[in-house]
């Protein structure tokens, strides 16, 4: 009787090539670690935030910096990034012509681009307003939270742009598809992170 074929949440892996069944395996279960770990950090960062909300000392308050427009924006803009990676998956999947892969990870590395430019527009405006890490508890753990956020979407589009580039060099053997299930998972983790944000830093920060 032959191995049963690799496959993991819809994604035919095809052949594994060099890769064993349990080494590819293993990849995937060994990046859910770490997703789990960094779900955690966060969690730690949204419990030190919720108890240093009212530490403002006299400074900038939620309700003074928080602009709900904007933090919608780019909420839309995540959602729909991680409608397009998820389009680029399915055009793996199928193996779909090499150009379309393309065109949905460009579609999602441009909005995640446009994402962090209105993310940095963002702070650089609270910078003007004296709203600044250091002048409060408050704004400490705001920045900590949303900043960390950043800084892996930042991690997330130059991940993209390798992913690239190894598409170009490897084509997609099972190592690449891997790879781009694992930067899949990454994506759509900071999404959720992000709706939570919105939830509970900008959206109760405007009507709180």
């Amino acid at each position: 009787m032959s191995e049963p074929e690799l496959a993991h949440a819809g994604l035919n892996l095809g052949d594994t090539g060099e890769l064993t069944k349990d080494q590819a395996e293993n990849a995937i279960f060994g990046f859910w670690i770490f997703l789990m770990s960094d779900a955690v950090i966060f969690a730690l960062l949204f419990a030190t935030y919720g108890t240093m909300i009212a530490s403002t000392v006299g400074g900038p308050t939620p309700a003074s910096e928080f602009k709900l427009l904007p933090a919608f924006v780019e909420t839309l803009l995540l959602l729909t990034s991680s409608a397009t990676f998820g389009r680029a998956t399915i055009a793996m999947k199928y193996d779909e012509p090499r150009r379309v892969l393309f065109g949905w990870l460009g579609a999602t590395l441009g909005l995640g681009l446009v994402f962090l430019a209105l993310e940095a527009n963002d702070f650089a405006t609270m910078f003007a307003h004296g709203a600044y890490p250091m002048r409060s508890g408050f704004l400490s753990s705001f920045f900590a939270l949303v900043g960390l956020h950043g800084l892996h979407v930042a991690v997330a589009c130059f991940w993209l742009v390798v992913m690239v580039g190894q598409i170009c060099a490897y084509g997609l053997d099972a190592r690449v598809r891997i790879n781009l299930l694992r930067l899949g998972l990454f994506w759509h983790l900071l999404d959720i992170v992000w709706i939570a944000i919105f939830s509970v830093v900008y959206l109760q920060g405007n009507i709180g």
